[in-house]
This record gives C-alpha cells, structure tokens and sequence, in this order.
C-alpha cells in the first residue's frame, strides 16, 4: 500500500514539478502588476488569467503525456488539454490536466504497441504524425464534453473540503500528515498534488493562499536544527547550524530529515511549529500568491503579496520558535544520546528518498531494485565534472572490468550535466539532492568520498550477481577503451610541474600555491585560481585517502589555455575538512579527456591511506612522472 501510494504521489507531482519556474513566473508577474500589486500595471497584468489558464494547464498536461510516451504522448497531452481547458472555461483546470495528459498519452502508447512491426518502411513519420494529431483530438473532445465537467465538480469537492476545514479552523490539523510525509518524501504528492492547484485557484479570486505555504514553511524545519544547536552533541551540534542556513536560505529541507530519523520522536517539534504557523496564518490572513519553490525565506518573502510581509514572517518565525522550544524539551527529556548516528541518519534518508522513487540503495551501496540487467552507463557526478568524478568513474571502470563486466559505459559529468540516458548516478552525498532534482527517476548513490569507497565493492557484486558472470564475461564492450601507454607527446604532467617535500600550510593556501604554480606553466589564466577557491569553498576537493585534486568550477574554465597537471606532495599532511592530505594534483581541463589516463595512474597507486603516505614518502620526480603517467 505504502509503494503504491509513493508510486502515485510520484507520479502528480511529477507532472508540476518540471514546471515549478513557470508557477513562479505567474506569481511574480501576479505579485507585481495586478491592481493590488507592488507595481500595478493594467497591460501587463493581461498576463495573469491567460498564463493560469492555458500556459500552466497545458504544462501539466504536456508534461504528463510525455512521464507515459515521451515526445509523442507530450503533443498528445497537450492536445488533449486543450480540450478540459475549453471545457470549463474560466477556470483553472490542473487536476483535468493531471488525467488528461497521461490518458492521452497511454492512448498514444497503447496505438504505437498495436501497429509495432505493421508499419511499411517510409510510413513512420506519417503514421507516427497522424496518430497524435487524430488520437489527441479524440481525447480532447472527450475532453471537452466529459472529463473537464467531472473534473472541475472534483475541484469543487476538494475545494470544498478545504474550505470546511478553514471554516472550522481545523487546517493546522494538516500538520499532523504533512510533516511525517516529508520524511517519507512524500511532501512533493501533497503538496503539487493537492495544495498547489487547490491553492492557484484561491489565488486566482483571492490574490494568495494559505495552502502555499503548509508544506514550504522553512520555520518549523528551523526550529529544529536550532535546538540541535544548543542541545546537540558532537557531530549533531557542530553540524546543524550549516544545516540550518542551508535549509532556511537554500529551501533544501530534506538536510533536516536525518536529524528527525536518529531520534523519530523529535517530529514532534516541527509538526507543533506547523500546527502553530498555519494557525497563526490563518489568524492573521497570511499566504502567498504562487508556490514557493523551494521552499526557502527568500522564496516565501518574493511570493508574498504586498501588505501580507507580517502575517507570513509571523507564521515563519512563530513556527520556528515553537519547534524549537518542543524539540528542545523532547532532547532533554527523552533523547538520551543526542549525537546519535548521524551518517546512519544520512544513509536512512537516501535510501527513502530511492525508495520514494520506486528504487532502493541497499547498505551495501548498491541497487536491487534498477535491474542490473538494464544497467547501461554509470555516471559519476561532481560540481566540475573534471576531477573527483574522474577519479571515481576510472576506479569503477576498472573493478567492473576485473569482475568481468565490459558492457557498461561509466563515465563522469558536471551534476547539472549527467547525461539523460544513464540508470546510476554515484555522486558526494552534498551533491544527492542537485543530482536527484535534476535527473527524475534515476538511482542515486551517495558516497562520502571519490577515492576508494565502499559502495563501489557494493555496486559492482549486485551488478554480477544480478547479470551472471558468464553473461557479463561474454558482454560486448561499448564502455570506455582501456587506458594505453601514453606516449611522450600526450603527457600532460610535465616533471617541471611537480613539487615534493613541501611544508604544511592551510589548504587555502595550497589551492593558492597550485594556481600559481598552472599561471606560471602556461596552463590557465589568473583568473582560474579564483575558480579554484570557489569550487573548495562550494564543495571540498579532498576526496579521501590523503588525495586533494583542487580545481576550477565549471565557469571558470574559459580561463584555461591548454590542458595540464601539477602536483604537490606534503609528507607530514595538511587538515583538510576531515580529511588528512598529503597529495594534491591540481587540474585543469579545458576539452577532451587526455588526463583520465593519468588520474587512472593516481587511482591506482593511491586506493588506500597506507597507498599514498607510501607514495608520498618514497617519492622523487623521476619515480613519480612516470608512475603517474603510466611509464614506470
């Protein structure tokens, strides 16, 4: 029953989603030029009912035939929603959308699996235009004359409920299922779902809504990790207040579900701050005029209609101080260990998202719910695409080649780049939420460090076991060619470029030092080092076993002249987060993948601790250049 409910919930608020940035604009242009607006402007105001009525409808209708038949069932989609659109005019039609746009495109589906194999050559592209074009006419009428009525005495009735529930001030009640359903990731159903449509259509006549704002509150979420702040222990309490500012600044709540998971009995804190905001919004007519995504301060103050900045800051902040004060009772009354097992937490918290997806990461790492049968291409992921993720993608690489596997391609990607076509996604567990907001139903795997992880050992024996070994022995190999020896003109990592025995400094520094160090090779621009500091600050580059590849961001790279390497050792090790390094190999890549091979080397000679310190110690820059470059 859970899976189900998960399955469907999955499915509404995927078809809102992805259109999250036209609701905002609609809010943004409400907000601004209707005649209560901040700047009232009778033209442009002409926007309003025409972006609510047809452009937001038709995207959810657009979007759900494609979740079913991709390109065609999108047209389809959105063909047909025209029809419940016409249907009921004057009124918001998200929930016909939301059956519309998937009916049309099982119909679409459905047609494409009867005429499979009956079509002649040089036919696809007619039959193919043809069907849409008579199929989602079809659906559109039925649209227009069945589905928009029904659809819109739905609306009515859900209305209707909520309206019950504001009448007789029971909506903070809503609390008590909303809170528990994000830890369970099921917030996303709730609240595209049911909240956001219910609530254009109030903000359509009404000028805001309360519903907005139920899921997305950012106070009682605030709370909590406040109270950790101050009753917390060890890792909890250091660790909570850059929680904290993620959660309220960046609207990132999941950050705040695995400090409710180590101690369940603490969601009790931000169900009362919720219970408390949404009273206290009621009370004072707070609400927003479009949904607030994510669900950040700085989101919710921008969706705020002009006049309703107290209500809302009151309901923020009310709910944030009694969160804090219920959980901070709630630890000091009943949680006995404080610390708790916050990676556990972590690792509870990926797994319930995969799961909330219709996937499930095992302890191990690995996937037993992606067949691994279907498993095509591996993408590792990293703010840059061009180093940790690298390193990891050509240690998998090589342990599926050892385990016998050849004919899956792993590759590596900036996270806001993976590739569409991949079933697994290995990333820093920072980065698990970009790469899962941005690739729908594709497995994630979160690991702690690039260098040696365990989930790798974990990846690769589901992987065996699932496909057999003699089916992954005899596989045919479309996945990236085994490194060969490098030849003297493709060497990148020059002896001139590496410096050995140096004396611990901070790691700003050392970025600083390696910038230097690629200026004045001929490597990159001054301005790449600024890019090197950015991408540390954003995300550290030590990716474990006393390894630090520092490097510029993606923007940065129009700084780069040429392809290059350095590398740095520190024998008595630099403190680098929590980590100890004692190598560093600063890069820089403009194209083409001519450093894979060396940071392949790299992962080989240092997939352990004891691996590097041995390297490091024993090093001279005739030894290191050609082990590094594979000469040795």
């Amino acid at each position: 029953m859970k899976e189900r409910i998960q399955k469907f919930g999955r499915f509404l608020s995927g078809m809102v989603m992805p259109n999250i940035g036209a609701f905002i604009a609609w809010g943004l242009i409400t907000a601004l030029f209707i005649p209560a607006g901040w700047l009232p402007n009778e033209r442009l105001a002409a926007l309003v009912d025409p972006m609510l009525q047809y452009l937001l409808t038709i995207l959810i209708g657009y979007t759900g035939g494609k979740m079913v038949a991709d390109q065609k069932g999108a047209v389809a989609g959105a063909i047909a929603t025209m029809g419940v659109v016409v249907g009921v005019p004057g009124t918001p039609m998200f929930i016909g959308a939301m059956l519309i746009g998937p009916l049309a495109g099982w119909v679409i589906k459905k047609f494409d699996k009867l005429m499979e194999g009956h079509i002649k050559a040089g036919f696809e592209m007619l039959v193919n235009n043809f069907s849409v074009g008579i199929l989602g006419g079809v659906v559109a009428i039925l649209g227009l004359l069945f589905i928009g009525p029904v659809c819109a005495g739905i609306t009515a009735a859900l209305g209707a409920g909520v309206q019950v529930l504001v009448d007789h001030h029971l909506l903070p009640l809503t609390a008590i299922l909303v809170e528990p359903a994000k830890v369970l990731f099921l917030n996303n159903a709730i609240n595209h779902g049911v909240f956001s449509p219910i609530g254009l259509e109030q903000a359509a006549t009404a000028g805001k809504s309360i519903l907005f704002m139920i899921e997305s509150n950012p106070g009682p979420g605030l709370g909590l990790l406040l109270a950790y702040c101050v009753a917390g222990k060890g890792s909890t309490r250091s660790s909570a207040a850059g929680a904290a500012l993620i959660h309220f600044v960046g609207g990132i709540h999941e950050i705040y579900f695995p400090y409710v998971l180590m101690n369940p009995i603490l969601i009790l804190g931000p169900m009362s701050g919720n219970i408390v905001a949404i009273f206290l919004l009621q009370l004072l007519g707070g609400g927003l005029q479009g949904p607030a995504s994510p669900g950040s301060i700085i989101a919710e103050l921008l969706m705020t209609p002009r006049g309703g900045y107290f209500a809302n800051i009151v309901g923020i902040f009310g709910g944030c101080a009694v969160s804090f004060v219920v959980t901070f009772f709630l630890m000091k009354a009943f949680v006995k260990d404080s610390e708790g097992d916050l990676e556990a937490a972590r690792a509870s918290v990926a797994a319930a998202k995969a799961a909330s997806k219709g996937q499930s990461i095992p302890e191990s790492g690995a996937a037993n719910r992606v067949d691994p049968k279907d498993v095509k291409k591996i993408v590792f992921a990293c703010d840059a695409g061009m180093g940790s993720s690298a390193m990891g993608a050509t240690m998998l690489r090589n342990k599926l080649k050892t385990a016998g596997i050849t004919d899956i391609e792993v590759v590596h990607a900036p996270v806001s780049e993976v590739p569409k076509d991949c079933q697994i996604i290995v990333t820093h567990h920072e980065l698990a939420g970009r790469a899962s907001s941005g690739n729908p139903g594709v497995l994630i795997i979160p690991i702690k460090n690039f260098m040696g992880a365990p989930e790798y050992d974990g990846i690769v024996s589901t992987l065996v076991e699932g496909r057999g070994a003699a089916t992954a022995k005899n596989a045919t190999s479309v996945a990236a060619p085994e490194n060969e020896r490098l030849q003297k003109g493709d060497i990148i990592l020059k002896k001139e470029n590496i410096r050995l025995g140096l004396k611990p400094v901070t790691p700003e520094q050392v970025i600083l030092d390696c910038g230097r160090m690629m200026v004045d090779a001929g490597i990159v621009e001054e301005e790449y080092i600024q890019g090197m500091i950015e991408r540390n600050e954003s995300f550290p580059v030590a990716i474990g076993c006393h390894v630090a590849i520092p490097h510029g961001t993606n923007e940065a790279r129009k700084y780069i002249k040429k392809n290059g390497l350095v590398v740095m050792t520190y024998p008595d090790g630099i403190a680098w987060e929590d980590d100890v390094v004692k190598l560093v190999i600063g890069i820089a890549v403009k194209d083409g993948n001519d450093h894979i091979d060396v940071l392949g080397y790299i992962s080989e000679a240092c997939d352990t601790d004891e691996a590097t310190d041995q390297l490091v110690a024993n090093a001279n820059v005739e030894e290191l250049y050609k082990k590094l470059n594979g000469l040795a």
